[in-house]
C-alpha cells in the first residue's frame, strides 16, 4: 500500500498585483494556499481577491527586504519586473524561496541580459540588435542596424516605451519616449533589427523541479507597440517549427534551471524560429489556456514551483482571446455593453477590476472557445468590440 502525500498549505507573497497575479490567486485559493499581495498602488486586481496586501515600492530594496522578511512567506512569486532585484538575491542567500529563482528573474527583467544569455553564451538565433548606452551613439550603433528598427527600453513591460523608428530624424524621440517608461535606474535602450516576420507565437513552458520541461501547444498571438491584442490555441504551424522552438527553449531553461511556467517568445520567418523574449511567469497570451486547456497556465505555475504533479496537459477545444482597452481616462471607470457580450455562445469576459482607466490600459479580456477556431477568434473579436469604458 502506497503512503499518502501530505500537502501543507503555504504562504505565498505577490510582488505585482495585476491580472495575471489575480488569475493566480484564484487556482492558489483553490489549493487552499494564503496569499499576500504588494503592488504600488491600492485596490489592484490581485488585492482584491487575497488574504492580505499592501501598498509598497518594490524598487526600494531596504523596503522590499524589511517587507518580505516581516511577512516571512514560504514563496515569493513576482509579478512585474519593477522590484528590486538586489532584495530578491540577499533574501534568496538567507533562504527566501524566490520563484523561480532571483538569477532567473535578474537576466528576464533586463532585454540586455536575456539577449546575451540568448545570443552571446547560447548560440540560439536572434533579431540583430544593439545596446545604446548614450545619445551620441545611437544614430551609429542605428546605421549598422538598419532602418527600419526597434527601439525599445532595456528594462520595460507591456511594450511601454518601444518604438519603430522609420528614419534617424525620429531616434532622439524615440531614445526620450523609452528612457520615459523605462523601468529602474539604467539609462540606456536596445536597437532590435525589425523583422518582417510571418507570424509570432509563444510556447508556455513548465519547468519542473526535477527538471523535466513540459510544453503546452503553441499560441499564436498578436501584439501592437509591443502590448498583447489577442491570443488562439492551438496555432496551425509545421512540426518541425515546433521541435525547433522546443529546443531553443531546453537550452534556456536549462541554463536558468527554476521551477515555474515560462513564456517563450518566437517569431516565424519561412523557415527560421527566431527567440524573441521569455517571462519567468504567467503569460499574457496565456490567458487563452483559462478555456483552452485541462489545466491553465496559472495552475501549472502553482503546481511546478509547489512540486505538485503534473499530469498529461490536453487541448479541450480551439480557443481564442481579444483584450478590452481603455479609450479614455477615468477614476471610476464604469462598463457597457456586457449584455451584448455575452449573447454569444462559449464566450466569457473578464472585468480586470483595475480602479483607473488610461487611455490604451488592458481593462479586461474575452474568451471565446468553438470547434472551430476561425470563429472562436470571431466570437472574441465582436465580443470585446461591444464592451465600452465609461468615464
Amino acid at each position: 500500500m502506497m503512503g499518502s502525500f501530505k500537502f501543507i498549505p503555504k504562504k505565498i507573497l505577490l510582488l505585482g498585483s495585476g491580472e495575471l497575479g489575480k488569475e493566480l490567486v484564484v487556482e492558489a485559493k483553490r489549493l487552499g494556499l494564503e496569499v499576500i499581495a504588494i503592488d504600488k498602488y491600492e485596490n489592484a486586481p490581485a488585492m482584491q481577491l487575497a488574504d492580505n496586501s499592501f501598498v509598497i515600492d518594490m524598487s526600494d530594496k531596504e523596503i522590499l527586504k524589511k517587507k518580505i522578511k516581516e511577512l516571512k512567506p514560504d514563496f515569493v512569486v513576482p509579478e512585474i519586473e519593477a522590484l528590486s532585484i538586489e532584495a530578491l538575491k540577499e533574501l534568496e542567500e538567507e533562504g527566501i524561496n524566490i520563484v523561480p529563482n532571483a538569477r532567473t528573474v535578474e537576466i528576464t527583467m533586463n532585454r540586455d541580459k536575456i539577449r546575451n544569455l540568448a545570443s552571446k553564451e547560447l548560440k540560439i538565433k536572434t533579431a540583430k540588435f544593439s545596446y545604446v548606452f548614450n545619445v551620441d551613439e545611437l544614430e551609429i550603433k542605428s546605421s549598422e542596424i538598419g532602418f527600419p528598427l526597434l527601439l525599445k527600453p532595456l528594462m520595460s513591460s507591456s511594450g511601454k516605451g518601444q518604438s519603430l523608428v522609420n528614419r534617424k530624424e525620429d531616434l532622439l524621440l524615440a531614445w526620450h519616449d523609452a528612457l520615459k517608461n523605462s523601468r529602474g535606474k539604467i539609462v540606456g535602450v536596445i536597437l532590435e533589427e525589425f523583422l518582417n516576420f510571418d507570424y509570432e507565437f509563444t510556447l508556455l513552458t513548465i519547468r519542473k523541479d526535477s527538471g523535466e520541461n513540459v510544453f503546452c501547444e503553441p499560441i499564436g498571438h498578436e501584439q501592437y507597440k509591443g502590448d498583447y491584442q489577442c491570443s488562439w490555441q492551438p496555432l496551425d504551424m509545421n512540426q518541425s517549427l515546433i521541435n525547433e522552438a522546443r529546443k531553443m527553449t531546453t537550452k534556456i531553461l536549462n541554463n536558468l534551471n527554476g521551477s515555474g511556467i515560462y513564456g517563450v517568445e518566437f517569431f516565424v520567418k519561412g523557415k527560421e524560429v527566431i527567440f524573441s523574449e521569455l517571462s519567468p511567469r504567467p503569460h499574457d497570451t496565456g490567458m487563452v489556456t483559462l478555456v483552452s486547456q485541462n489545466i491553465n497556465e496559472f495552475e501549472l505555475h502553482l503546481r511546478a514551483f509547489l512540486n505538485l504533479p503534473i499530469p498529461n496537459i490536453s487541448l479541450l477545444k480551439p480557443s481564442a482571446t481579444r483584450v478590452i482597452i481603455s479609450d479614455k481616462e477615468s477614476n471610476t471607470p464604469s462598463y457597457t455593453g456586457l449584455n451584448e457580450a455575452l449573447e454569444l455562445e462559449n464566450t466569457k469576459v473578464l472585468i480586470f477590476g483595475k480602479p483607473t482607466a488610461k487611455k490604451g490600459r488592458r481593462m479586461g479580456v474575452v474568451l471565446s472557445s468553438d470547434d472551430d477556431l476561425n470563429i472562436a477568434r470571431e466570437n472574441a473579436d465582436k465580443s470585446a468590440l461591444k464592451i465600452k469604458i465609461l468615464s
